[in-house]
Parts: structure tokens; sequence; C-alpha cells
């Protein structure tokens, strides 16, 4: 992705965020340059938290056709879920647009609500998985829907309209777009690692590698590395 198109998406979220009500936190508007020396003083947690903006398109170059917008809002340690004291929690907002395509995809550890804040419906495609953690094509998937236990078959379509969400298990199969309209989701968890708790079925890039050809105006969580611990 080149970085002019991710400054563009970062203020386009941003206000799609606000018409819902929705104000991020002050570092989410922070230059490079304060968000290094923030995080070199009294904000190392941006940082060992990964908390911030992550822009990705899976490594396809489709953005609009497959990708996704997501503002890491707080996020505990793992070490936390060990001992259950701490912040063992995390939370984010994201925006998948209409018809944009998120891959399927599970996690080993974390469970996560998924909340469509407002806009379209939130559709996800779903699947169990084997004792392996390969995708089960055949089996019936139970959710919890707002506290609403529900039955669907292997990749079937739940749709979920503004207000409404659901409960994923680790191992729980999902992909998920929006239709008629781009989707506000709110994501409330336990402890997240995108680094190494996210399976997909297809092979995919995580973090998309980004190309200079303007600078940043907010830096991404893949850029923290390169920007914030180098010299």
């Amino acid at each position: 992705m080149k970085r002019s198109h991710v400054n563009d998406i970062i203020a386009s979220s941003d206000a799609f965020m606000r018409s819902f009500g929705f104000v991020l936190p002050p570092f989410a508007y922070w230059s490079p340059e304060e968000m290094k020396s923030r995080v070199a003083s009294d904000c190392p947690t941006i940082f060992d938290a990964r908390l911030g903006w992550d822009i990705t398109d899976y490594g396809k170059g489709r953005f609009d056709e497959v990708g996704l917008v997501l503002f890491t809002l707080r996020n505990g340690d793992a070490s936390n879920l060990t001992t259950g004291q701490g912040m063992v929690y995390a939370e984010k907002l994201m925006i998948t647009r209409n018809g944009q395509v998120n891959p399927l995809h599970r996690h080993a550890a974390k469970t996560e609500d998924i909340i469509n804040r407002g806009g379209g419906t939130l559709v996800l495609q779903m699947y169990n998985s084997h004792s392996d953690g390969s995708v089960d094509d055949e089996s019936d998937v139970e959710v919890a829907t707002d506290a609403r236990l529900r039955r669907l078959k292997a990749g079937d379509l739940l749709k979920l309209m503004p207000g409404e969400s659901v409960t994923l298990l680790p191992g729980n199969w999902h992909a998920f777009w929006a239709e008629d309209g781009d989707v506000l989701m709110g994501e409330v968890s336990t402890v997240n690692d995108d680094l190494t708790d996210n399976y997909f079925r297809e092979p995919v890039g995580r973090f998309s590698a980004i190309e200079e050809d303007t600078a940043p105006v907010h830096l991404l969580v893949s850029d923290y590395d390169a920007w914030l611990r180098a010299g």
C-alpha cells in the first residue's frame, strides 16, 4: 500500500468513527515525531501493547476488496492471563467497508466479542475447528449472539444489525464483510496478539508492506519497530 493511501484512509476512518460518536484517544493524532518522543518517555505501553492504527490489505494489494481498518484502544499483556490479574482484556474499533472481505481466520488464545457499532449489516461466515486447528467444514457452529445461543450450519452466514454482537471463542473460524453500507465494528476481547495469534486458512500477509511515496501523518503499529526504536 502507498503511504499516501494510508494517510487518506486514516483521515476518512477518523471521520467515520466520529459520525457515530466515537472519538479516539490523543495518541491517535500524534505525529511520528511526537509518538517517538512520548513512547521513549511516558507512554511505553503504546509500543509494547501495539496500540494505535492498523490498516491492512492482507498483502493482496486490493484494499477495497480485501482489507480492514483497526485501531487498538487498549491491550493487556499475555502474562496477565496466567494470573488472572491486571489488564486481561483488549478493545479495538474497526471499519469494514461494503463488500470488503476479511479472510477466513481463527485465534488460538483470544476470545472476542464482535459488535456492529453502526452503519450497514455485518456478515460473518463461520466454521468450527478440527483438533489439529484446521477448518471443520461439516459440524454445526454454536455461538452466543447477545446472550442468545444460536446454532449454524458450517459455512452459514450470521448477519448482525447495528447494536448486535457475537461472541467468538478460540478455534471459531470466521470471515466477515459489510453489506448495505460500511460498518463500524467494535471488538472487546481477552489480551490481543496480532503477531502470533492469527491463523488464516489461505496464506496472507497480516501486515501490509508500505510504499513510502510521502511522509506518514500518523504511524501504523507495523511501523513501530522501524520508527520508534530506530536510532
